[in-house]
Order: C-alpha cells, then structure tokens, then sequence
C-alpha cells in the first residue's frame, strides 16, 4: 500500500511554474512591443512638425517675395513713366533747337548797318538759347541713360524674385504632397479596419476614397431616425474613429466628412419637403449620434448630397437602393 502512494505522488508532475514562466515571457514580450511602438509613434511625430514648421517657413518666404516683387513693380512702372516723360521733354527741346538753327541759318548777309547790327544781336540770342538747349538736351540723355539703367536693375532684381518665388513654390508643393501622401495613408490604414471591424457586408463597400454604406442599414426608408442595427454599427465606427484619432498627429488637419446620399425617387413631407433636406438630415444624424459617443465635433462634417450625385444612374429598384446610402471620408480639413 505504501508503494502504490509513493507511485502516485511521482506521477502527479507540477505544471504551474512552467506556466509561469511562458506567461511572464509573453507579458515581457507584448511590453516590449509597445514599448516599439510608442517611440516609433513619437518618431513619426516628431518629422511631421518638423514638416509643419518647414512648411509655414516656406508660405511665409513666398509670401514676403511676393510683397517685395510687387513693390519691385510698382518701382518699375513709376520709372518707365519718368523715362516716357524725359523722352518726350528732350524730343521737344531738340525740335526747338533744331527751329532755331534754322532761323539763324536763314539770315542774310545783306541791309544796312543798323539791320546787320540787329541780326548779329538776334544771332548771339540765338546762340544763347541754342547753347542752352544743348546743355538741357545733353542733361535728359544723362538722366534718361541713368533711368535706363535702373530699369534694368529693376528687371534683374524682378527676374531673381521671379525665380526664387518659382523655387520655394515648387519646394512648397513638395512639401503639400507629402501631407497629402500621410493623409492618404492613414486614410487606407482606417478604411482597412473599418472594413474589418463591420465584416465582410455586400451593403458595405468602398468607392475610391469612401466608405459606402447603404442607408437602409441605419435608416427606414423616408426617415432619419437611427434604427437599432444601426447604432450597432455606428458605436463600431465610434470606437475606430477614437483610436484614430489618438493615432494620427494633431497638427494633421484631417475631418470625417458624412455625405448622406438619396435616390432620385422625390419625397414631400412634412419633415422632409425635398431629397436634400432627408439627405441632410441622415448625415446629421450619424454625426449627432458620434459626438454623443465621445468624438470630437471639430472632426466630423456632416453634407447631403439629395440625388444628385448618384452611383447608378439606371432606374429600377437595385439603382436606387445602391443611391440610397451614407459615405464615410476621411478628407483634408
């Protein structure tokens, strides 16, 4: 008998402390993971304000150009008029000189002694004047040379703004594309688990940039009260939504638009006396019933669209049950 017990305790193996041991492995290990995680996020953080900053440096350069260049302008126009009105003043003293040389070269040499005298003296005034003109002629070529000049340093300086703008305009649209690059990739990173987090749905589906869900999973038909079904879903969209939102930086300006969309069926009714008014209201709805689960309003946009952007244009009842629907995107602000 004493036998038998001893054999029984050598059978009876303790398995505890080797569960132990892989379930501290496995804490230690998702540790680790969000520890990854978390710096990569702050990393990632970290670049895009430092593109945010690079970004408003370079609106501010363009913008500082742009006042410059229309300062550089309007510098220009002012002496282009200044040289007009120099040209015009030196035209009219060389016709002047020239009227006067005639005159004094359409003198005779004959009459008497008094009528010489009296050319002499005209031809010394003449002269007088004809010198005189020839300094006021000579003193307009040297300020129209100098305007000239200074139109062309205007031209130069006008040409290198030019330039610079076209540069920093380009590096702006550079920088542009980036954010709308990281906007786009959060954006098929949310449209992934919102696809996973509603199921495989034939009355779910995305149409290039959104989210599509037919309206009769959250409405009945000539209503904007949220059934029940659809508060279901929308609290699944709730709590994607605020993850998201603690993902994706704060200096990202980023909205989830709600389109609400009908078919082109129209409807007259007391709430509702058009397709825009129904289709407004849907959208409202589902933004009301997110802000009420803890999104912030500053994120969400709601738009009715009535029957005006259809995705079928076809009559019969599958057109327009694939017109009736809500769209979910998440856009630039």
């Amino acid at each position: 008998m004493a036998l038998g017990r001893g054999r029984r305790r050598e059978r009876a193996i303790d398995y505890w402390p080797g569960f132990v041991d892989a379930l501290s492995t496995l804490i230690l290990v998702f540790v680790f993971l969000l520890t990854v995680f978390v710096l990569a996020q702050y990393v990632l953080t970290q670049q895009i304000a430092g593109k945010e900053t690079a970004l408003g440096r370079l609106t501010a350069q363009i913008r500082q150009l742009t006042d410059l260049l229309s300062l550089e302008r309007g510098s220009k126009a002012a002496i282009d008029e200044q040289l007009t009105v120099l040209q015009e003043t030196l035209r009219t003293s060389e016709a002047e000189r020239r009227r006067m040389q005639g005159l004094l070269d359409g003198q005779g040499a004959g009459g008497s002694a008094a009528a010489i005298e009296a050319e002499r003296q005209l031809s010394r005034q003449q002269l007088s004047q004809i010198e005189l003109l020839n300094q006021q002629t000579a003193a307009l070529r040297r300020q129209i040379a100098a305007l000239e000049e200074a139109l062309g340093a205007a031209e130069a300086r006008d040409l290198g703004s030019q330039t610079k703008i076209g540069d920093l305009g380009r590096r702006l649209n550079v920088a542009l594309a980036q954010r709308v690059q990281e906007l786009a990739r959060y954006r098929s990173e949310f449209f992934g688990r919102l696809r996973e987090s509603l199921g495989n749905r034939p009355d779910v589906r995305i149409v290039g940039d959104r989210f599509v869900l037919q309206s009769e999973v959250f409405f009945d038909a000539g209503s904007a009260q949220l059934r029940a079904e659809g508060r279901g879903e929308l609290d699944k969209l709730a709590g994607l939504v605020a993850e998201f939102e603690r993902t994706i930086p704060t200096d990202l300006a980023w909205v989830l638009r709600v389109d609400g969309h009908t078919d082109r069926r129209p409807i007259a009714t007391a709430p509702f006396p058009s397709n825009w008014e129904l289709s407004a209201a849907r959208a409202i709805s589902v933004v009301q019933y997110l802000i009420a689960r803890g999104l912030s309003p500053q994120r969400l946009v709601a738009a009715g669209f009535g029957e005006f952007q259809p995705l079928d244009p076809a009559d019969g009842e599958d057109a327009f049950r694939r017109n009736r629907r809500i769209e979910l995107k998440l856009t630039e602000r």
